[in-house]
């Protein structure tokens, strides 16, 4: 009981700092996101959809152990517990007559390292690491320099 009423002031009082600092509520009190650039209360259109390049080259990878990056938009794949289209093209029985890389063969093991005979289920949701690519604009400044031995 100790511990929850101690989170729950915490909570408060970081909410309240937050609020002196200006995060939260704008000066005509409306909330506001945290890069200023919207009004929350007020509706506005959804943002366009990005343009995902057209299926072509791989990726540089810019760190050691990134995942490859998607070349192609997948808007509209359908990836849950009983199908994933990445597999439709990806999977070691339909890349070869797809033209696509195969999946690595880590994703087949398991925690405890133990091989397995389909898509180990922490590798099956693919877009947890493998992200697509977009012409959208960098919402915060960026000074991140690649490998120079990837390059």
């Amino acid at each position: 009981m100790k511990k929850l009423i101690g989170a729950m002031l915490a909570c408060l009082m970081a909410g309240s700092l937050m609020a002196a600092q200006g995060k939260i509520t704008t000066e005509s009190g409306g909330v506001k996101s945290l890069r200023n650039s919207a009004d929350l209360a007020v509706e506005a259109p959804a943002a366009q959809l990005k343009n995902f390049r057209k299926d072509g080259d791989l990726y540089d990878r810019q760190y050691m152990h990134q995942p490859p990056l998607v070349p192609h938009d997948i808007r509209n794949y359908e990836i849950d517990t009983k199908v994933n289209k990445c597999l439709a093209c990806h999977s070691f029985k339909n890349a070869s007559v797809m033209k696509a890389p195969k999946i690595s063969p880590t994703h087949f093991e398991a925690r405890d390292g133990m091989t397995l005979g389909e898509v180990s289920p922490r590798r099956y949701f693919c877009l947890q690491c493998h992200v697509p690519q977009a012409d959208a604009k960098p919402l915060v400044g960026n000074s991140f320099k690649p490998v120079e031995a990837l390059n």
